[in-house]
């Protein structure tokens, strides 16, 4: 079996990276509907990893309609996005 190009792991590396955001956001969502303890370790890691994203999106798109905040479902759309043409274009390119 042949050794993965470098293009190949890099592409691979950034594909799982953003699956795991990807679920990482799900998670963040989830965690709205439940009111959580905002003093636990966990949830804090979460929020700090999803709200910079969520502010930024927040700032750029109207995502508030009705009260409720859309910026995760922006968020999935777009690594879904760079999952399906990015990452394969950054494969292409390297190799």
């Amino acid at each position: 079996m042949p050794h993965p190009s470098l293009a190949y792991t890099i592409a691979y590396i950034l594909q799982e990276l953003l699956t795991v955001y990807f679920w990482i956001v799900i998670i963040s969502a989830v965690l709205t509907w439940v009111s959580p303890d905002p003093y636990n370790p966990i949830v804090r890691f979460i929020y700090s990893l999803t709200e910079p994203v969520f502010d930024f999106v927040r700032e750029h798109v109207p995502v508030i309609f009705g009260g409720i905040d859309l910026s995760p479902i922006v968020v999935i759309v777009a690594l879904e996005i760079l999952q399906i043409y990015v990452i394969p274009s950054v494969a292409n390119l390297l190799s």
